[in-house]
């Protein structure tokens, strides 16, 4: 009988690639929808699929619960399962395949187009210029260089070390953090290890976030941390939205007390329309976009059909994120 199979990754639909004619090559019976879904979407479609190819739709407990029996796997198109009840999907002996390694490039490159424009106040006044500011005696904004600044890096996980190296080439002084700290990458990239997350972000000039959404990292960046942090410091965010305080952001903002805050990620994606961070003063947020590239999509595509591919082949080239094969 055929596969039913749940597929919500947007760009996974929406970009071109190798990916789609594998896909299409495959004997399956396929419902799309447009995520991420939220959890009352995710209850009323599942119960009647046999795997889900998935975004960062909510997959709850109940959401599990419901699609038994007959769920048999859940292939993440991505790394991050902070939406995913990983134990759960593991006391009922359902994998949880990802596809860790496929995105770090294009999310460090995101990162350092983020910061420069925060610097250079590029986007700010490409803004103004389009609003009509741009007349003769105007008063335009005068940016930084980011040579010789210091950037902390919170994770140094893959995504962490490919920023790490791209600071370094502009000149940056680079600390940073991580629960499992690789010194050998650090000692040849010239990196300085902080004994805590709050020590690398205290002395650094620009912060940037890769670490995971655990409950020590939720709301990591809060009014009272960013009281300690250097006036007019500038935060770069590819983590995830819950990692920040948004309202504390948005206050701080308004203040000067953070010069400049660029996310990718936000606490409700998509946001309201009143979402503190959308009007906020020197703030840049993109559409979770940071590894939405040509290149990133058909490398997460194929690593997540492969995984599900050969999960059901029974082969061996599978990655599983909680060991249940």
């Amino acid at each position: 009988m055929s596969k039913r199979i749940l597929l919500t990754s947007t760009s996974f639909q929406d970009t071109p690639g190798s990916h789609q004619d594998l896909l299409n090559s495959q004997d399956w019976e396929l419902v799309r929808e447009r995520g991420p879904l939220s959890e009352e979407r995710m209850l009323e479609l599942s119960g009647e699929f046999d795997a889900f190819l998935c975004g960062d739709d909510l997959i709850s407990e109940a959401v599990i619960e419901k699609s038994l029996p007959r769920l048999q796997c859940i292939s993440k198109y991505g790394i991050g399962l902070d939406k995913i009840d990983v134990d759960c999907a593991t006391e009922k002996k359902i994998p949880v395949l990802f596809t860790p390694g496929v995105n770090h490039t294009t999310v460090a490159e995101h990162t350092m187009g983020m910061l420069l424009s925060l610097a250079k106040k590029i986007h700010s006044n490409a803004c103004d210029v389009s609003a009509g500011k741009w007349t003769a005696g105007w008063k335009k904004p005068i940016g930084n260089e980011i040579m010789g600044k210091t950037i902390a890096i919170i994770g140094l996980g893959r995504i962490g070390k490919e920023v790490a190296i791209r600071a370094k080439v502009f000149g940056m002084k680079v600390i940073a953090f991580d629960c499992y700290f690789d010194a050998e990458f650090a000692a040849e990239h010239g990196v300085r290890q902080a004994a805590t997350a709050q020590e690398a972000m205290e002395s650094a000039d620009a912060i940037a976030l890769h670490c995971a959404l655990t409950d020590e990292t939720r709301d990591m960046i809060n009014a009272a941390q960013i009281e300690r942090l250097k006036d007019g410091v500038l935060i770069i965010n590819c983590a995830r939205g819950e990692v920040v305080d948004n309202e504390a952001a948005a206050a701080a903002l308004a203040t000067g007390k953070i010069g400049g805050f660029a996310t990718d990620v936000l606490d409700v994606e998509p946001p309201a329309a009143d979402h503190p961070l959308l009007n906020a003063p020197n703030a840049i947020v993109t559409a979770h976009i940071a590894s939405r590239t040509h290149e990133s999509v058909q490398r997460q595509a194929n690593r997540s059909l492969h995984n599900l591919i050969n999960f059901f082949d029974k082969t061996d080239d599978i990655l599983c994120a909680n060991g249940v094969i």
